[in-house]
């Protein structure tokens, strides 16, 4: 592990500001009293949120950007050719990986790490907005905006340091977890982990950082989740487990019911009071797998001393993150939801959760598949996850940080979802052709659901552009 040493004052550069995890750590440090610049090649509100708070923020890559920083921070995704990464090589300015700073910015704090992966970001969501409320006064990470909160980061001056651990790039392997929270573990990111046995490694040497104090708090419902913490357990080392309807956890939720928010009530229990009731939970996100990340947040929350009123009532006012389940609109009766589901569990239970909630109205699924090596590797996994939507649109697919590669296109995938006897899955074609089909075809009572982690959410715009026109039209 390289030597950093952060002192406040210290003119940071970040290259690459613009994305979740980079734009976090320049709010981390920028209100922790350090200088912070940063570049990128497009500019988000993210970075110009940053701006605005006063962090230098420039729009490209050139050397000149890194004038007076003494350490530029990087992130996997940028090249060996960038710039700015060449003139800190050139000029000896210490350069740092995002994997190798993260104890740094959380030194001083005890960690609550949360990985998985499907949840982590509401999970993480959850657990900070709770201790903010509770008033721990805690740091976060998040990767998403958090939108009680209004942004996807904060430093606090309390215990606890909140953060999401990302399985990429090995990111979650530089923490230093008090407390680790796993989720699920299914298999992800074939770009990175070549198989499920690589990723499985990951996440138990994520476990493996945790110390004989260190708690592990895993998923009882999932079977990876369940078996890290059978082998912590072996060990003699702390675990707390949690799940939904799973008396086998150290705390369950049971009594799931829809409310009027549009989420659901439950009731927690605790295996230690004789499987005694806790109390209820109301939550304004949909979903049986949101009442498993709230159990999560509750799980870790109650271990370190929140009591459990100030825990439910956090989670009654907490709305979410953006792009999970969030609802862009609503028009003529059509209601359009933007989520960031791109696996093909996540999409699964994202449509089941909607299904239960149509009326009489029909589901339309949009899927923006995302990544050539994600689309290729899970092919199979894809075609069995639509089976609640009446209608499924595939998309041309999100490159993101990927150069073409052959493999079922989406043409192909349409036609695997058809073969699994869906009644209407079709591939739909650029995002604007995909809104046409929309706009001629939606009714209303009608739920379209956006599955994306690219640019899809145009989709919904779009959508909502063309249902307003006829509204206003028609006046």
């Amino acid at each position: 592990m390289e030597n950093i040493l952060l002192i406040p004052g210290q003119h940071i550069h970040i290259v690459g500001i613009s994305g979740f995890g980079m734009s976090a750590i320049a709010r981390i440090l920028m209100e922790n009293g350090y200088v912070v610049s940063g570049s990128d090649q497009k500019l988000n509100a993210l970075s110009l949120a940053l701006r605005e708070n006063g962090v230098t923020i420039y729009e490209g890559h050139t050397e000149e950007n890194i004038e007076g920083a003494e350490l530029v921070l990087i992130s996997s995704a940028i090249p060996k050719d960038n710039p700015e990464l060449q003139a800190a090589q050139r000029q000896q300015i210490q350069v740092v990986h995002r994997r190798d700073f993260m104890r740094a910015i959380t030194e001083g704090q005890r960690t609550i790490a949360i990985a998985g992966t499907h949840g982590k970001t509401t999970t993480t969501a959850m657990l900070a907005y709770v201790l903010v409320e509770a008033g721990f006064d805690p740091s976060y990470i998040v990767g998403g905006v958090v939108k009680n909160l209004g942004t996807n980061a904060g430093a606090g001056p309390g215990e606890f340091f909140v953060i999401e651990a990302d399985e990429y790039d090995l990111m979650f392997l530089g923490l230093n977890p008090s407390i680790a929270v796993v989720n699920n573990v299914e298999y992800d990111h074939p770009d990175f982990f070549r198989t499920p046995q690589e990723m499985l490694a990951a996440f138990q040497s994520f476990v493996a950082l945790l110390g004989p104090e260190g708690v592990l708090v895993a998923c009882a419902d999932d079977g990876v989740a369940a078996e890290l913490a059978a082998e912590r357990r072996k060990q003699l080392l702390p675990v707390l487990t949690y799940g939904v309807e799973n008396k086998n956890a150290d705390w369950w939720a049971v009594d799931l019911k829809p409310n009027d928010k549009n989420g659901t009530d439950f009731v927690v229990c605790h295996a230690e009071i004789g499987g005694g009731v806790i109390g209820p939970i109301s939550l304004q996100l949909i979903g049986t797998h949101n009442v498993r990340n709230a159990m999560a947040a509750i799980t870790a929350a109650r271990h370190i001393g929140v009591p459990f009123e100030a825990i439910a009532d956090a989670l009654a006012k907490f709305k979410g993150t953006e792009r999970r389940s969030e609802v862009m609109g609503e028009v003529g009766g059509v209601k359009i939801v933007n989520d960031y589901a791109h696996h093909p569990t996540a999409i699964m239970l994202t449509l089941k959760a909607w299904r239960e909630r149509i009326g009489q109205g029909t589901l339309w699924a949009v899927w923006q598949p995302h990544t050539y090596s994600r689309t290729r590797a899970l092919a199979d996994s894809f075609k069995d996850s639509f089976g609640s939507a009446h209608h499924a649109l595939v998309t041309d697919v999100f490159a993101a940080r990927e150069a073409f590669t052959a493999g079922p296109d989406s043409k192909d995938l349409a036609a695997m979802i058809t073969e699994t006897g869906h009644p209407d899955a079709r591939y739909s074609g650029d995002l604007f052709e995909t809104a046409q089909i929309l706009a001629t075809e939606v009714q209303p009572g009608d739920i379209v659901v956006l599955l994306t982690a690219g640019d899809a959410p145009r989709i919904g715009q779009a959508l909502l552009d063309v249902l307003n026109k006829r509204t206003r039209q028609r006046v």
